[in-house]
């Protein structure tokens, strides 16, 4: 008996010894294959596998960033990725310590596997929480294209990421995987990486996040399709997210219970500032300065032959623009222009004009403008080009009603309204609005400080800066007036008389004797050249164009960086040619700089994403005009200011009771220092400038609608001086109110040698100075 229980009890040891075996055995072939799996993805024969190559240099696309001059980003340029990386150093502790709380506490301590948590997901089949590392999410991010859905090769991915992970923990430092991580990780709503999502949700740069903002965005990191904060979108999801990082930064002590508490009854608090090429800030100079980089890149290839990316290659471009004076030039534009076209379409009511916005044409005429327009349209274009419409089925499209959003003004304010209409019916819509441009510029360096194209590039893309030209009206008489000074060596206290001059057919290759009167009819006595430009008198301008000749002008006007023809004829002096605004400050700059003329300046230097200076500018400048010749030709401009159309920018200016005082917005200015400037109207008030400068800065304003037909009928609304000037006042305001810009106050630096007599106190008692009512430039059929 005692044998047989010796016997059995001999073999359940054998049996127990057998399954310890064949336990180690199974264990051991687990782990020999497990260390087989992630020795075979390590040599690639998984899958490809990045060398250390691409590991030090892993393949992102990187948005091309556009900087001002005060060092700001002004937006980015991008195809897919709207990505600017930043470094470890630029990141809050806070943020850090939110993602290392809630994605991996034990960051720190690993090499890019965390083992505790392996074990803990596999035993708990995933419910205890997963098992990436934030270096093996950077790996997903990095490497993985597209998850697989099936579960082979899910597990195959898995593999490499973790192979991946180890490798990057090698080549890295903690502090760069967590930056490499903030700057990979797609946030939604074109904000890729923590740059762009910081300054599109909260407006601001990412060393500024505080702790419930860093808590939100690290809280995206789980689904940031799902976890959007947007209001239309899923802000409770998002804030409740949001919670949940707060709760583990409390529960690993980052922060106090109570600030948890705290933070978790705010709200979002969202300060959304989307980035795209249709919004945001200098929209219309972007679209010129996607021109220039366009044309850089076609001429400046990379040393292995290829062309530069400018959506994907992370360049860096930095440019004239100041971030402050721009947005004050915007602002400008947004706060004078509902005003006036409220003016405006008061005026073109059904009842008052049946032909709006449209005056002096008949429904022929009418029918003409309204085809061409419709030939010239971007709809016209997508259904002939994109979709090989053909003609009769592309104008029918015209009149069938479609949903769209169109632009309008709202209680003084940009809006778009959603609506039915027909094609045809909102080209006319658009063509009722008065539309603004304007530049400024540093005349002394050429450095282009402000441009605004438009009121709003994603209605109105037609840049009226450098595309768009205009006729000028009497802010070409400048011009005119230091040509003859140039050439004749007149003084702005010469006197001239104000009676009718007629200019005999082919004198000045003018086919027909061409005759000027002056608005208001006055004809009487003298006056000196300072005051008839300050009044604008046409027949004294003429006068002047009489004695010089047309090709002069022409002449000077090319010098100064007016670049298409103009031709040599008489009326060219009441400013018939059409300009552009970029070409007219360029001018004006010249007199500015004491005759000395510079090229307009975007960019100063563009860098490769690496910091390697690929390009940097070259000025661009010729001598034009004498010093003297230039500072008296300021000085006349001065008087425009002082006793003309430009005088309503000082306090010593009232508005006569019938004018309405709500279209001069912001009126008083009390622009006290010394301003010269030209005001301009052109013929039926279809174009309203004011040019104005200070001895640092030179800024042109043009204002009116997309056809000439299209126009105040009332000069006194009309006129240059009521709806260009304002805008340019605001912004004059604004910059000066901002002490840390240094626009200038001073006089303009007078010449050491001046010889010409420019103190006309002693002037002749038969002089006449302007009134300052209106601006009369009226330069066609007179």
């Amino acid at each position: 008996m005692a044998k047989k229980q010796a016997t059995k009890k001999e073999s359940n040891t054998q049996d127990f010894s057998k399954y310890i075996r064949w336990f180690w055995m199974t264990f051991s072939f687990g782990i020999l294959s497990v260390i087989l799996i992630f020795l075979l993805a390590s040599w690639g024969a998984l899958g490809e596998m990045p060398d250390h190559t691409v590991l030090e240099n892993p393949r992102t696309n990187l948005a091309s960033e556009v900087i001002s001059s005060d060092n700001k980003t002004l937006s980015k340029f991008y195809f897919e990725d709207n990505r600017t990386p930043i470094g470890f150093d630029e990141l809050p502790k806070n943020l850090v310590d939110a993602l290392v709380a809630t994605e991996d506490i034990r960051f720190y301590n690993h090499s890019g596997i965390d083992g505790r948590g392996t074990l803990r997901a596999v035993f708990k089949l995933g419910k205890g929480g997963g098992a990436s590392t934030i270096t093996q999410q950077l790996a997903k991010q990095l490497f993985t294209k597209r998850v697989s859905s099936n579960i082979i090769g899910r597990i195959i991915q898995k593999t490499k990421e973790w192979v991946i992970a180890i490798r990057l923990e090698r080549q890295y430092t903690k502090e760069e995987i967590i930056a490499m991580y903030f700057n990979i990780y797609d946030f939604g709503n074109n904000a890729d990486g923590i740059r762009s999502a910081a300054r599109i949700y909260f407006g601001k740069e990412p060393k500024d996040l505080d702790l419930k903002e860093s808590a939100m965005l690290v809280g995206m990191f789980k689904n940031s399709s799902y976890f959007n904060p947007r209001p239309h979108k899923r802000p409770e999801q998002t804030k409740k997210r949001r919670n949940v990082v707060l709760a583990q930064m409390a529960k690993y002590e980052y922060i106090t219970e109570a600030v948890k508490d705290s933070l978790q009854k705010t709200e979002l608090d969202l300060n959304y500032s989307p980035e795209s090429h249709r919004e945001g800030l200098a929209t219309y100079f972007r679209a010129n300065l996607a021109e220039f980089m366009k044309d850089w890149i076609n001429d400046n290839p990379k040393p292995d032959g290829e062309k530069y990316n400018l959506y994907n290659d992370g360049l860096k471009i930095y440019t004239t623009i100041d971030y402050r004076m721009q947005k004050y030039a915007e602002d400008a534009v947004a706060q004078h222009m509902p005003m006036l076209q409220a003016e405006f379409d008061g005026q073109n009511t059904p009842k008052r004009n049946a032909t709006a916005p449209f005056l002096e044409l008949d429904q022929k005429e009418i029918k003409s403008l309204m085809n061409v327009g419709m030939r010239r349209s971007e709809r016209w274009r997508h259904m002939k080009n994109d979709l090989g419409k053909s003609e009769k089925e592309i104008i029918a499209s015209f009149d069938k009603p479609v949903q769209m959003e169109i632009f309008a003004w709202k209680d003084g304010k940009y809006t778009e309204i959603d609506t039915v209409m027909k094609p045809m019916d909102s080209m006319r819509y658009y063509k009722s609005f008065l539309r603004p441009a304007m530049m400024s510029m540093d005349p002394q360096t050429g450095h282009v400080k402000a441009w605004v194209g438009g009121m709003n590039y994603k209605h109105f893309k037609y840049d009226m800066v450098k595309q768009g030209k205009r006729q000028v009206g009497s802010t070409f008489k400048p011009f005119v007036y230091a040509t003859a000074i140039d050439q004749l060596q007149l003084s702005p206290c010469d006197s001239l008389p104000r009676t009718p001059i007629t200019i005999e057919a082919n004198k000045f290759n003018n086919p027909e004797s061409w005759t000027t009167r002056n608005t208001g009819g006055n004809y009487k006595g003298y006056q000196t050249l300072k005051a008839a430009l300050a009044s604008s008198t046409n027949t004294i301008t003429a006068r002047l164009m009489n004695e010089i000749g047309p090709q002069p002008v022409v002449e000077m006007a090319e010098k100064l960086g007016v670049e298409q023809e103009i031709l040599p004829v008489p009326a060219i002096a009441l400013g018939t040619p059409d300009i552009s605004v970029y070409e007219m400050v360029a001018a004006y700059s010249t007199f500015a700089n004491k005759g000395v003329y510079n090229k307009p300046v975007l960019v100063t230097r563009i860098e490769d994403k690496n910091g390697t200076v690929l390009y940097q500018f070259k000025p661009e400048s010729r001598d034009v005009l004498s010093e003297e010749v230039a500072y008296v030709t300021v000085n006349l401009m001065e008087g425009v200011v002082q006793s003309g159309s430009g005088a309503r920018l000082r306090d010593n200016w009232r508005i006569n009771q019938s004018f309405t005082k709500e279209m001069l917005t912001g009126y008083p200015w009390e622009l006290t220092n010394p301003i010269a400037g030209k005001t301009g109207t052109t013929q039926n008030n279809s174009d309203g400038w004011f040019m104005g400068m200070v001895p640092n800065l030179v800024t042109g304003v043009w204002v009116g609608c997309e056809d000439r037909a299209a126009h105040f009928r009332d000069t006194k609304y009309g006129q240059g001086a009521s709806t260009a000037l304002p805008i340019w006042a605001l912004y004059m305001k604004a910059c000066y109110e901002d002490e840390s810009l240094n626009v200038s106050k001073a006089e303009f630096e007078k010449p050491s040698n001046l010889s010409i007599n420019i103190d006309c106190s002693k002037a002749s008692n038969d002089d006449v100075s302007g009134d300052g009512n209106v601006d009369e430039d009226f330069g066609i059929d007179f």
